[in-house]
């Protein structure tokens, strides 16, 4: 079985696991690593952009649920299965080391922990408290 992580594009590294993009958006500038899996579906819609947090949290969790665990569950089995690795990143843009900072990859986080009991670690600091993933 897969297992679920989350991290910013600048901070991922190869040796991490298999990069997903879960952002509309792709990176404008180079990565050093290949980033060819997208779920499109756990990106935030433009239609909540700039909205206050509770507006947007309501709105994207509420597209998760129309998705479906079994949903996301299944584009995560075929991504490992193409990736060659168990370990699944689910990556954006935000930095989290700031307190008071926040994104839809942790909201994601904590949607899928609610649905499958599965805890989705960051593999960087968020806020004052570094939450470190194990990679193995």
């Amino acid at each position: 079985m897969f297992e679920l992580f989350t991290y910013r594009y600048q901070g991922f590294e190869p040796s991490m696991g298999v990069p997903v993009r879960i952002t509309l958006g792709a990176p404008r500038w180079v990565l050093p690593y290949v980033l060819e899996h997208q779920v499109r579906e756990a990106a935030p819609s433009r239609e909540y952009f700039g909205v206050a947090r509770p507006t947007y949290e309501a709105a994207y969790l509420a597209q998760l649920d129309r998705c479906g665990v079994e949903f996301f569950a299944s584009r995560f089995r075929e991504i490992a299965a193409a990736g060659r690795d168990l370990r699944l990143v689910l990556l954006c843009f935000e930095d989290l080391s700031e307190p008071g900072q926040w994104c839809h990859r942790r909201m994601f986080a904590e949607w899928w922990q609610e649905e499958t009991g599965a805890r989705v670690r960051e593999l960087g600091p968020l806020g004052p408290v570094y939450e470190q993933g194990t990679l193995l």
